[in-house]
């Protein structure tokens, strides 16, 4: 059985050191930092908003939005495999191929270009020999590298996150729309995608913001002359210009 919390009518001095207490966390943590880079933006924006800066935002935007968009396509996927199996083979599996965001950026880059390098050197060595054309790179330092990378990183984040959206959903909708002569992906388009779009736009928004902060895998995994917003901020950071860094 659940009982109602106690409640407890505080006097105005404790009122007040209440409220200061709780609001504290919030100025230290947020307002304060972000009036100081605001101060500094706008003192130095004529150093940093250049037309590059724009190039680099425009970078970030497509990058990040790439990222998420495969990663809730992909999370969807999975989580409603698992839901469709109920094998715990298969949760196990999924399980496993969310396990990227344990691992820290450097170290995925790493195991992201290795492959795909020795893929990149196979099919040139193939070529030349057979052809006489070398291809170069093919998939290394490639946006389809960044993108890969961010995939395998930021998964578990969309596929926990739609995973907790089909839960909400009881199995008997499932039986009724079967029942009605919709097979497994009808149920998903006119059943669950409806009564789960909330969750699909937390993964979403999940995914892109991390994907826009994202800093070793983008620096490891970018082709060359290729900046985002990250990493232009990391080069001013790196040479302790921390006010032109601040916009």
């Amino acid at each position: 059985s659940y009982g109602a919390l106690p409640r407890y009518r505080l006097s105005r001095g404790m009122m007040s050191a209440t409220f200061c207490a709780c609001l504290t966390p919030v100025v230290l943590g947020f307002v304060f930092p972000a009036a100081v880079l605001a101060n500094y933006a706008l003192d130095y924006y004529q150093e940093s908003l250049t037309a590059n800066y724009l190039v680099y935002a425009g970078n970030s935007l497509a990058l990040s939005t790439l990222g998420a968009g495969l990663a809730v396509i992909f999370g969807l996927f999975l989580a409603y495999g698992v839901r469709l199996s109920g094998n715990p083979v298969v949760k196990a599996a999924a399980r496993i191929a969310s396990f990227g965001y344990a691992v820290p950026g450097a170290v995925l880059a790493v195991g992201v270009i290795i492959p795909m390098a020795r893929f990149d050197n196979a099919v040139d060595a193939f070529m030349d020999d057979t052809f006489g054309i070398s291809t170069g790179l093919l998939l290394s330092g490639t946006v389809f590298a960044v993108s890969y990378g961010y995939l395998v990183r930021f998964l578990a984040l969309s596929y926990v996150a739609v995973e907790a959206g089909l839960a909400k959903v009881t199995p008997g909708m499932d039986g009724a729309a079967r029942t009605l002569g919709e097979g497994p992906m009808g149920t998903l388009r006119r059943v669950h995608f409806p009564m789960i779009r909330g969750s699909i736009i937390t993964a979403a928004i999940l995914v892109f913001v991390d994907c826009m902060k994202e800093l070793p895998m983008t620096i490891i995994l970018r082709p060359f002359n290729f900046e985002t917003l990250a990493t232009f901020a990391h080069q001013y950071a790196s040479d302790e210009l921390l006010e032109e860094s601040a916009l």
